[in-house]
């Protein structure tokens, strides 16, 4: 699958204890799309050399990019997910 971006965001306030993975599993049910929230935030640090905490303090509030995945092999989804489905042609 592969993702395209939306250009659309929404705005998480971070509570004690967020995480980069954490709300990339909550929002893309995929921890390692931690790095798409990282570079949607990037305006948080200034410096483009400089590593973003871990856990991130409370009260910061996050743009999360809305992404789309679209499926790369259509044969493999079952007919109802399929834009143009053929049951059995």
């Amino acid at each position: 699958m592969t993702d395209r971006f939306t250009g659309e965001y929404f705005e998480h306030k971070t509570i004690a204890g967020d995480r980069w993975d954490l709300l990339a599993y909550r929002y893309y049910g995929d921890p390692d799309k931690q790095t798409v929230l990282l570079e949607a935030n990037r305006r948080l640090w200034l410096d483009d050399l400089s590593i973003p905490p871990l856990i991130l303090p409370r009260g910061l509030v996050l743009k999360v990019p809305v992404i789309v995945e679209e499926a790369t092999n259509l044969d493999a989804l079952p007919p109802w997910k399929r834009a143009n489905p053929s049951y059995g042609a």
